[in-house]
């Protein structure tokens, strides 16, 4: 399909390699699985041959209509023409895999880590230098979004992509991201205010310089909120 200014799409081109990134899932036979800005059904009608039910979710006409076409030979598939920010999901176990618009991904991925209902997985093709800043560990600079979500999820890279994957091509990098929420959060505190003490640590220099000097066995002092891990923004937190 023709790539269309405005709704940020990079369409991936083959279905075998849909199929073997959905192998690098946790996909099962019997999941319901959403795919978020459908486009042609790619990554839906591949999905379908895998799992019980797929629900795929396009809102630009001329994907849509071609969505629904792809998915006529597949009885398991529910093409829904809405916003993927405004999709009410099941209430019930589901999983998410989907190739999302690149300028949405960090709304996408905070609207559904703190859904009421959240997925029990989410895999997403998305830039790798997003997908990083998501990793809360020692390796990688983390994002603030990506310290809010670690105590509760974590992330990983499952494979990277390339840019001849897609068409067009992308102008970067881009991998498929997992996120899976924790058996247990690490973080025992009520979750807005850890939220609201992230944010503080990592837009106030100050009040995050302060706490490290009270606490320095357990940052170091060249260290910056980005450079913690999962573990240090849970202990600090609870310290805190």
């Amino acid at each position: 399909m023709k790539r269309l200014d405005g709704y940020s799409q990079h369409f991936l081109r083959s279905p075998r390699l849909v199929g073997e990134l959905i192998g690098h899932s946790n996909i099962r036979k019997n999941d319901l699985v959403y795919d978020l800005g459908a486009g042609s059904g790619i990554i839906a009608t591949q999905l379908a041959w895998r799992c019980r039910e797929v629900v795929a979710v396009e809102i630009e006409p001329t994907a849509f209509e071609q969505l629904q076409r792809n998915a006529a030979t597949h009885d398991n598939i529910t093409c829904l023409k809405q916003d993927i920010m405004k999709i009410v999901f099941a209430d019930a176990t589901y999983k998410v895999f989907a190739n999302i618009p690149f300028h949405l991904s960090a709304a996408i991925v905070r609207r559904l880590a703190t859904l009421a209902t959240p997925p029990r997985a989410v895999y997403l093709v998305v830039q790798q230098q997003f997908a990083h800043k998501l990793l809360a560990d020692n390796r990688h600079f983390t994002s603030q979004l990506g310290a809010q979500l670690a105590p509760w999820w974590s992330a990983r890279v499952r494979r990277p992509l390339k840019r001849h994957d897609f068409t067009p091509p992308p102008a970067v990098e881009t991998c498929l991201l997992e996120l899976k929420p924790r058996e247990q959060p690490l973080a025992a505190c009520p979750r807005a205010d850890y939220e609201q003490f992230v944010t503080k640590c990592f837009t106030n220099p100050r009040y995050f310089n302060e706490i490290r000097s009270r606490i320095p066995s357990l940052v170091e002092h060249n260290r910056t909120p980005s450079q913690l891990t999962a573990e240090q923004w849970a202990e600090l937190a609870r310290i805190i």
